[in-house]
This record gives structure tokens, C-alpha cells and sequence, in this order.
């Protein structure tokens, strides 16, 4: 069974190292890297006192835009499920509304997200097989120039309510829409992926390490040779269950005229995933 291991970032293989990992599990976890952990530390202690106020009633989401808080009430059912995950979240992009407490440090994180990013996607291309990459319909670390569709969710998983549907979870199985994922490991452990041999594994959750995941649209652009895999967030047992958990997964998407195979455009692919999404949470 394969294993999820922390690559390390400054070693000389780590490239190669890192995109086998993607291939063999759809996860990669890399630790020695450039992201601030300062800036991370600062981040999962202002939105823990975000998420505990009520002034993040004021940003409930915007319908259209898709940015703002979107309250336990309204957390999204996954793909396939018919119970609500059992979480909110903040919706954070560059354009959108955001605390003026957190702006600052919120920029900051998605700025060098995105950035080290980039650098993985050329990782990702220079490891891909000459008869993968001629299908690439332009640079991968090209695809996110430009674009505005990067999204910073905030998660906040607050503690497990006494009263909850029997199947309801922090976050069910589910794979992402965009093209990579890049996520700080949160400040509580519970992230599986699902692996080839249909056991779930736990993702090292060390702080410190960054974990990548491949989206369902690096599988299209690369006709499936890098899968996207399906992962979800458990519930914690006895004390833990007592306790909150916040994450900061960057989801890195193409700019919306981007060729993604012969049958979509970044743009495409995203309204179809998300009015399934839409017709899910409304069934």
C-alpha cells in the first residue's frame, strides 16, 4: 500500500520525488518550504476569533460572486452525499470582501500560495510523460496567470454538535474542482485520502508541512494520468471531539478561457461542477 511521506522541499530530488507522490496517491506532502509559518500561526488565531464572533454575520456570501461566510447552515453537501458537512467557511479572494484585520495577512498567505504553486505546477510538467504533456494545450504554471478564480477558503470544523445526523462528517468524501490544492496542515488532524487499494490513509498533519492535492481539472487537462483523488475529514472521538479545527486550502484555478481537453475551457468545467453542486444542495 502506498504511503504518504513528507518530501523535503530543499532536497535535490524533491521535484521527482513530490509528482511520484501525486501519481502513486493524488497527494503530495512537503515540509522545508517557503510558506510563512508566521503568517499561517497568525491566520489560524485571528479566524479562530473570527469564527467565534458574530460579526461574521455581516459577510454572509454573495450569491453571485460566491465570496463572503457561509454558515453551517448553509455548508455544502458533497457530490453523491445527501447530508450537510459539518462546517462554515469563509470564501476569500483578492477582489472580495474580507475584515479589515484579516485582509492583510490573508493577502499575504495567497500571494505566496499561489506563487510556490506555479512552481509546483512546473514541477508537475517537467515530470509528465512527453506523451501526456503534448496534450497540455499551453504551460500548466501559465494556465493561472492572470486569473481571479483562486480561492482562499477559510474552514472553520467547530466542535461536534450533541444533536447531528447520524452520517453527517466534518467534510465528506469528495474530490476539488481546480487544478491543485494547496494546503497548510491545520492545527487538528483528521484529512484522509482515499488510496488505489480502497484503504483510507491519514495525511500527516505535522505543522509545518504543506499538502497538495491534484483537482479534477489537472486530470482532465492531463487525460488522467494525474488522478484526482478523494479525500474527507473525519470526526475526532472522545475529548477531541470538544475541540475546533481550521484549515486554509488555496485552490488554484486556470484563468476561465483556458483549454482544458478537447471537451471544456477552465470556465466551462467550473460552472458545470459548480450548478451540480447548486442541484445537490437543493435536492
Amino acid at each position: 500500500m502506498a504511503e504518504l511521506i513528507a518530501v523535503d522541499y530543499q532536497a535535490p530530488d524533491a521535484a521527482k520525488t513530490f509528482v511520484q507522490s501525486l501519481r502513486d496517491t493524488g497527494f503530495g506532502v512537503l515540509k522545508n518550504h517557503p510558506i510563512s509559518a508566521d503568517v499561517l500561526t497568525q491566520l489560524y488565531d485571528r479566524w479562530g476569533d473570527f469564527f467565534n464572533s458574530e460579526d461574521k454575520e455581516h459577510y454572509l456570501f454573495d450569491e453571485t460572486k460566491f465570496d463572503g461566510f457561509f454558515p453551517t447552515r448553509l455548508a455544502e453537501t458533497a457530490k453523491g452525499h445527501t447530508v450537510r458537512d459539518l462546517k462554515e467557511y469563509f470564501h476569500y479572494y483578492p477582489w472580495g470582501r474580507c475584515p479589515d484585520e484579516l485582509k492583510a495577512a490573508n493577502q499575504e498567505y495567497y500571494e505566496q500560495a499561489v506563487g510556490f504553486a506555479a512552481e509546483l505546477l512546473s514541477w508537475v510538467e517537467a515530470h509528465t510523460p512527453d506523451d501526456v504533456a503534448q496534450h497540455y494545450k499551453e504551460p500548466l504554471s501559465n494556465m493561472i496567470q492572470g486569473s481571479e478564480q483562486s480561492l482562499l477558503r477559510v474552514l472553520h470544523y467547530p466542535p461536534l454538535p450533541e444533536s447531528r445526523e447520524p452520517d453527517a462528517i466534518r467534510a465528506s468524501a469528495h474530490e476539488d474542482i481546480n487544478l491543485l490544492t494547496v494546503l497548510p496542515a491545520a492545527n487538528e488532524p483528521g484529512l484522509q485520502v482515499l488510496a488505489k487499494s480502497g484503504e483510507w490513509l491519514d495525511v500527516p498533519c505535522d505543522f509545518g508541512n504543506l499538502i497538495i492535492n491534484i483537482g479534477d481539472m489537472l486530470q482532465e487537462a492531463s487525460g488522467g494520468y494525474f488522478p484526482s483523488t478523494t479525500h474527507r475529514v473525519i470526526n475526532p472521538e472522545g475529548m477531541d471531539a470538544s475541540r475546533s479545527r481550521i484549515s486554509l486550502p488555496l485552490f488554484l484555478h486556470p484563468r476561465k478561457d483556458v483549454v482544458l481537453s478537447t471537451r471544456y475551457t477552465a470556465g466551462e468545467y467550473l460552472t458545470e461542477r459548480l450548478n451540480e453542486l447548486r442541484k445537490n444542495d437543493s435536492a
